[in-house]
């Protein structure tokens, strides 16, 4: 059995009814808040029926109970065909058209405590429902409504209602109302801000924190050119026949255990994830805000990547990679206008993408300025002078670790 905690409480019982999964946001949004307004209403109607049957007015009492038997009516049918529209239409006309019957029943604006307050609802209902340009007709009928009732005032014969009850009335036709509308208001502003804060979680894991704020600020070309960054590729050694040999579920799950980890790596030291192609994992530092310390910060992650396949061990869950890394000028910015990424190029990022691909498996290739920038603070052994694709002979080192001595030159060969 469910907790009590864990059991939907009745107001989101209510808000999900007639829920429609698959449509968007927004507009799973405006149905729940429809249902709950008409849900709040209802529960307040009774208290007008009862009291203007002991007030022995018969034909004022008829009319909120009009509402609540439509209303409810109403409720199961959308809860049974999802049909959003006629159901919204329904509300609002009662919303708008009887509070005016009511006030022209008690006759007028003085009687009935100006009830016709509570059709306004129907204007805000329908800016929240509908929109901006669908609401101007019901904001203009509840003005021709208004004027209507205006015109008719000297005309209607007042109910026999005690003074007391008439401002007892007039105090909870202005109520009702303002607590509707600010019940209504709070529960859209809130489910905004909670689509808000999503969309924002989500474009920021797509594009990094300056460049969504550059982006959300104007359209166009978004490009930088960096002086200095850091690059570097990791790819599974023989990650084709695992895939093969391990059921597609497993294969996601894998990649995503593992490069999630090396998500929360790169948030540690404050590197940039550039992106993930198949099996392989790209980041870069000293982008899209520059820092000094880049090639560091890069390496350290390098090899804690490198501590993160060995603590796994062997067995389904052991992982091989090959990583690469040079350092130098890169061009970065966001492409496309769907889907978008923000991206690197350059000498710089083919450098380190070769770095990688010509690797050994287990082992952190680095190119000759990541050698020179790193030497004396990091250890390092040569590899000697390798062909590299579309670059000729070219020395590298492999990463070890950092240096026992901070300012020792213990690099080999």
């Amino acid at each position: 059995m469910r907790h009590r905690a864990d059991r939907p409480s009745g107001l989101r019982r209510l808000a999900a009814l007639g829920a429609d999964e698959s449509a968007a946001e927004d507009e799973r949004l405006r149905r729940s808040t429809l249902v709950l307004s008409t849900g709040l209403v209802c529960a307040l109607t009774p208290f007008w029926i009862v009291t203007y049957l002991l007030l022995g007015l018969p034909v004022a009492a008829l009319i909120p109970l009009v509402y609540l038997v439509v209303s409810a009516g109403s409720l199961a049918w959308f809860a049974r065909t999802r049909r959003f529209v006629p159901f919204r239409a329904i509300q609002l006309t009662m919303m708008l058209v009887l509070p005016f019957a009511l006030q022209w029943s008690l006759g007028g604006f003085a009687a009935s405590g100006a009830v016709c307050l509570w059709a306004l609802s129907a204007a805000l209902g329908a800016l929240m429902f509908m929109g901006p340009r669908e609401a101007i007709p019901w904001f203009v009928a509840y003005l021709v409504l208004l004027g209507i009732s205006a015109v008719l005032d000297p005309r209607l014969d007042a109910a026999d209602i005690p003074e007391g009850v008439r401002i007892a009335f007039f105090a909870g036709d202005l109520a009702g109302p303002s607590l509707v509308a600010y019940l209504l208001l709070q529960y859209f502003v809130r489910g905004r801000d909670r689509e808000h804060a999503r969309s924002e979680r989500l474009l920021l894991n797509v594009l990094p924190a300056p460049v969504a704020a550059r982006l959300k600020r104007r359209d166009g070309i978004i490009a930088d050119r960096h002086a200095e960054a850091t690059v570097l590729f990791a790819d599974i050694v023989d990650f084709t026949p695992l895939s093969v040999a391990l059921p597609p579920e497993d294969v996601v799950r894998l990649l995503d255990d593992v490069f999630s980890a090396f998500d929360r790596l790169a948030d540690e030291h404050g590197l940039e994830k550039i992106k993930t192609i198949g099996d392989a994992y790209m980041v870069a530092g000293g982008v899209p805000v520059p820092r000094d310390d880049d090639c560091e910060a890069v390496a350290d992650m390098a090899l804690a990547m490198q501590r993160e396949c060995e603590r796994r061990g062997p067995g389904p869950d052991g992982l091989r990679f090959r990583i690469g890394m040079d350092t130098g000028p890169v061009v970065a910015g966001v492409i496309g206008r769907r889907k978008f990424i923000y991206d690197l190029w350059g000498d710089t990022v083919n450098t380190a993408s070769r770095m990688e691909s010509h690797g050994l498996p287990g082992a952190i290739q680095v190119s000759p300025r990541v050698h020179e920038r790193l030497r004396g603070r990091y250890r390092f052994r040569s590899r000697g002078t390798i062909e590299v694709k579309g670059k000729g002979p070219m020395p590298t080192w492999l990463l070890l670790g950092r240096a026992p001595i901070a300012g020792s030159d213990v690099s080999r060969g």
